[in-house]
């Protein structure tokens, strides 16, 4: 079954004056999925986020919301969206269920609708408890659940959150993401965040954009994929000649380590050495009492990806549906 197509970005290009923030950015979004949104400061996470929620008109370009135009049919596609700042857009003052009613109003629900959307929301955010409470009274945690709720209130096809655990405690930001993944049941998500470990508990895809360039687009299984490496340490208690490891099947250089005792073997990803390494290490006696695969972590392939100019964006998933 192919999938629904919630969101289309079509080149899009944004101009400062003479300074482009947005450089032909193209992606989609898809129903019952969450998207990772990464980026540096100043690379234009939050241009993009203000494009595709309507507070900021594109340069060249088009986005489509459920298949309407953000700039020609505005008031439709901004039917279709939800959406939380990074800053939630709260009234203090008034109770969680009189805030609520607002935003239904806001979003011209029919008033015989009302009390049935803002039920929903609420069992939806963990809410449901704290309806008569004023929003000021809530702990940080609560505040996040009542600004997803606005953006839900009225059941859009697309949710945008622009980080939405910051400032969270270690159990509410767990609660926060677990809620995040129940909405893509029913819709699709572009999560912002800066938080990494957030993107592998939450999402289905990453996006890392730098310099106005998308430069990753990868699914988080092949994000994963990236993340181990092609070597390991092994460590011998009889070193054998470095030519010996380096004939190894798979292994393309041997990297002695400070030690004296331990090496570094650099593989191709398609063969790993391993077995090979352990069956010839018992055949000829050297001794293996450590052998350690590494794992590079989401954050250093954050910053490999960033720190150099950006070119054309990896996009695995576009890729593969070619």
């Amino acid at each position: 079954m192919k999938a629904q197509v919630l969101v289309s970005v079509e080149h899009l290009y944004r101009y400062y004056g003479g300074a482009c923030a947005l450089n032909d950015v193209s992606f989609d979004v898809n129903r019952g999925e969450v998207l990772g949104f990464l980026g540096p400061n100043g690379a234009g996470k939050s241009t993009t986020m203000q494009i595709l929620s309507g507070n900021l008109a594109p340069s060249t370009g088009r986005v489509l919301i459920n298949g309407m135009d953000i700039v020609k049919q505005p008031r439709q596609a901004k039917a279709a969206l939800g959406y939380l700042p990074d800053q939630p857009p709260l009234y203090r003052e008034l109770t969680v269920n009189e805030y609520l009613q607002y935003c239904a109003r806001l979003h011209r629900l029919p008033r015989g609708e009302h009390r049935v959307a803002i039920d929903r929301a609420k069992q939806r955010c963990g809410l449901t408890e704290v309806g008569k409470r004023l929003i000021g009274n809530l702990s940080k945690g609560y505040q996040q659940r009542v600004g997803i709720a606005q953006a839900i209130v009225h059941m859009p096809a697309l949710v945008i959150l622009d980080e939405p655990t910051v400032g969270l405690d270690p159990i509410q930001m767990r609660e926060i993401r677990a809620l995040i993944r129940e909405l893509s049941s029913e819709h699709g998500v572009i999560l912002s965040t800066h938080i990494l470990p957030e993107i592998q508990a939450t999402c289905d895809r990453v996006q890392i954009i730098n310099k106005g360039r998308l430069v990753l687009s990868d699914t988080l299984a092949g994000l994963q994929a990236r993340m181990h490496s092609s070597s390991m340490v092994v460590a011998l208690h009889k070193m054998p000649p470095m030519a010996e490891l380096a004939a190894l099947p798979g292994v393309g250089s041997v990297e002695l380590l400070a030690e004296g005792h331990r090496v570094r073997l650099h593989h191709t990803s398609e063969q790993n050495p391993a077995e090979a390494l352990v069956e010839r290490a018992v055949q000829q006696g050297w001794g293996l009492h450590e052998l350690i695969p590494e794992c590079v972590s989401l954050e250093q392939i954050f910053v490999d990806i960033t720190r150099t100019e950006p070119h054309e964006v990896t996009d695995v998933t576009r890729d593969e549906a070619a």
